[in-house]
């Protein structure tokens, strides 16, 4: 007797974020996620009350150029409010999240165990490498402010 199991539908997950800027760590997350899921929505977070280094429209633009050897399987998209009802709008089953230390997976922790009960939604959260542990949009945006060339944490 064969067994029978149900059709497979297409796994979606959402990593949102301000990416101001993405980074190598942000791209390594999602490249390492990508044999997890048929769809990767990299979402950037418009917030009117925070004045960026970047705009949203440069964000995206810069997260698909960063992304073009990744793609099909990556749409980038921009959005404002709660990130679980962008991943209903988007189809989302699971909300990526990336943790460069114990502090950020505890609070990464407690967002997962909220979004899980008001949305049904499980998150993955991914350690970063030990080589991007360092790296952080602000401290990008710290280095150039005074100066300093932070081309070597950006794709």
């Amino acid at each position: 007797m064969t067994a029978k199991y149900p059709e497979q539908t297409p796994v979606t997950a959402l990593f949102a974020g301000s990416f101001d800027p993405f980074t190598i760590g942000h791209l390594s997350i999602v490249a390492r996620s990508l044999p997890l899921f048929d769809k990767l929505v990299i979402a950037v977070g418009v917030n009117d009350a925070k004045k960026g280094a970047m705009t949203v429209e440069e964000r995206i633009e810069a997260i698909r150029q960063a992304t073009a050897d990744l793609a099909p399987k990556i749409e980038v998209t921009s959005w404002s409010g709660l990130t679980v009802d962008l991943a209903k709008k988007v189809g989302a089953t699971y909300l990526l999240r990336g943790a460069r230390t114990a502090a950020d997976f505890d609070y990464e922790y407690t967002l997962a165990t909220i979004n899980r009960d008001i949305a049904g939604i499980e998150t993955i959260i991914m350690p970063t490498l030990p080589e991007h542990a360092a790296i952080s949009s602000s401290v990008v945006r710290e280095l150039s402010r005074f100066g300093y060339n932070p081309s070597k944490y950006l794709p």
